[in-house]
């Protein structure tokens, strides 16, 4: 179990810092992770929504166990938008570099994450304390 949680740990260090610096991916490889037309509003929104997530989940991997509820909203939020985010790469082409990109990501997030993480149970320990 412990290597398990050195596992989360870095995990959570590895994606929140990827989080932050989805606005220079956004740069770096626009097809893999910007939109086509280029939606400076939206992509603005999207890179302080995902940094913001950067910066908990960074925070998170101090004590995963204390941040259950966040690492579980990442895992089903990235399923969520990595979801939909197939779909719209699929019906629209401009789309498709999404494939390669973020999408896979999103999944690879989730799955890590939902390896890794405790069950309640578990992470509460033997006894039920918290």
């Amino acid at each position: 179990m412990d290597n398990r949680r050195k596992y989360l740990q870095a995990a959570l260090l590895v994606f929140g810092a990827i989080a932050l610096l989805l606005y220079p991916l956004m740069l770096v490889w626009p097809s893999g992770w910007a939109w086509t037309p280029a939606q400076s509003e939206y992509e603005q929104m999207m890179v302080g929504i995902y940094a913001t997530l950067g910066a908990f989940l960074i925070r998170a991997s101090r004590e995963p166990e204390a941040h259950l509820s966040l690492i579980w909203f990442t895992v089903w939020s990235s399923v969520v938008h990595g979801g939909i985010m197939t779909v719209q790469a699929i019906t629209d082409a401009t789309e498709r570099g999404h494939l390669l990109g973020d999408v896979p990501a999103l999944f690879i997030v989730a799955i890590v994450l939902a390896v890794l993480t405790p069950r309640r149970a578990i992470a509460r320990g033997a006894d039920g304390a918290a």
